[in-house]
């Protein structure tokens, strides 16, 4: 929830433990890639709490797995600080995409919808073209998509869910940042988003866990070789969110009902709480931080 605002007001102390709801919370089978209006509780991604305070004003920013979860509230989040977004989205969420958009219209602001299937190599460059087009030029690059699916075993994983796991969460990373970084002006800045897995592996995300050590990598090496070009490159590494990926296979239903109750806050984040992380990463505020991890874990540590 952000404490942004433009006016002169003190924002209340509020006990991080209580300010949103904790486990234990009811079983909730979804199909991949699940839906925000179907889970208890409804994630809170900013839609009534976030204000901004033109802190990205006429930015231009590109987002996938805008639809929903963490990449809806970085939407959100961004529209209201004064950016104008393009957002990807797999064509069967566009009730969820829908939504956002007009909370981006509502803001002001402009929203380019790009569904499409970012699996597909092709399609990532049409997805970058269109968002240079729509926006008349690139300033942001937020890489939040991807996919996971919790396995018991690793003879359970089966090659086309390792496939299907690496071309989401990496190879779609790779080829959407080689297309965008042409268009990226010096100032331009590419955020990743990583996990607690890619640090604190869980043992049935065998497949998730190393795509997400290998953003972290990614996003290391690359911060180095764009520095000299003046473009800053940071990796968001979100604890447990409670967002559609979790309930639609992303964890196994006993886990969704304890879901959070691990980190020391005892609970969840919800989407609107990392929101601000992206926006200061996407900011001048953070005009000296690249090739960093910047977590957001509920008190669990990363190294």
């Amino acid at each position: 929830m952000s404490d942004h605002d433009s006016g002169n007001q003190t924002a209340p102390l509020q006990n991080p433990q209580e300010l949103y709801p904790r486990p234990p919370f009811p079983r909730q089978p979804q199909q991949a890639p699940g839906s925000v209006s179907a889970m208890t509780p409804v994630p809170d991604h900013g839609e009534t709490s976030y204000q901004g305070s033109g802190r990205l004003k006429g930015r231009r920013a590109l987002v996938t797995g805008g639809d929903s979860g963490i990449g809806r509230a970085v939407v959100i989040a961004f529209a209201r600080e004064g950016a104008d977004v393009a957002l990807n989205y797999l064509p069967s969420e566009e009730a969820d995409a829908r939504e956002v958009i007009s909370l981006v219209e509502a803001a002001g602001r402009k929203a380019v919808a790009l569904p499409g299937d970012i699996t597909d190599e092709a399609f990532c460059r049409r997805l970058v073209e269109g968002a240079v087009a729509g926006l008349g030029g690139l300033d942001i690059l937020v890489n939040v998509a991807g996919k996971q699916t919790s396995q018991e075993k690793i003879a359970d994983l089966s090659n086309e869910q390792f496939d299907e796991t690496f071309k989401t969460n990496v190879y779609a990373m790779f080829w959407i940042t080689k297309a965008a970084l042409p268009h990226l002006p010096p100032g331009a800045t590419i955020i990743n988003t990583a996990s607690i897995q890619a640090h604190h592996p869980s043992p049935t995300l065998l497949d998730y866990a190393s795509t997400k050590a290998a953003i972290v990598a990614f996003t290391q090496a690359l911060s180095g070789q764009v520095a000299d070009q003046g473009i800053r490159v940071n990796v968001v590494a979100p604890g447990p969110y409670w967002t559609p990926l979790q309930p639609s296979g992303g964890q196994p239903q006993d886990k969704i009902e304890s879901f959070g109750k691990e980190t020391p806050l005892g609970r969840p984040g919800q989407p609107a709480e990392i929101a601000p992380l992206y926006v200061f990463l996407a900011s001048n505020d953070s005009s000296y931080s690249t090739g960093g991890t910047f977590g957001s874990t509920g008190g669990l540590i990363l190294p």
